[in-house]
């Protein structure tokens, strides 16, 4: 099938090779919106990967949970720090699946356009991201983490 008509996720080490991801990539296929057509690739790096693509992309030395790229020639990669969603999988109670899952869905929402630093956005994507994890069986969501 041309995977322009459909969703497909990948997950990777971030060196290209894939890694048991848990149901991760098979769960973000399920609860994504219907327009979601593309492909996309998470990678699962250390925090130390996470902070230098952190301080070139948006000059914050800091290691960071999830960061999106765009692509225009299919939907784009997803990069997620193992060592922040384990820390925060803890503070928040809950699995580093459940954590990963977070992550995977707030990035791939950046991916389609929607951002909640954008005064312009007025809560659009976080009622998208309450809707879809609601869907996918997640108690919390990122961004009502951050208010």
């Amino acid at each position: 099938m041309d995977p322009g008509s459909k969703l497909v996720v990948t997950v990777s080490d971030g060196r290209g090779r894939r890694v048991q991801d848990g149901g991760l990539a098979r769960w973000l296929v399920s609860v994504a919106p219907a327009r979601a057509r593309g492909e996309v690739g998470i990678a699962l790096v250390t925090d130390a990967r996470i902070r230098k693509l952190n301080a070139a992309y948006r000059r914050k030395n800091l290691a960071t949970d999830v960061l999106s790229f765009p692509s225009d020639a299919s939907l784009g990669d997803i990069v997620i720090a193992t060592g922040v969603a384990r820390r925060q999988a803890r503070a928040a109670r809950h699995s580093y699946t459940a954590e990963l899952r977070v992550l995977a869905l707030h990035g791939l929402l950046h991916l389609l356009g929607y951002d909640h630093d954008d005064p312009d956005d007025a809560g659009r994507m976080a009622r998208t991201e309450r809707r879809l994890r609601a869907k996918g069986g997640l108690t919390s969501g990122l961004i009502e983490r951050a208010k």
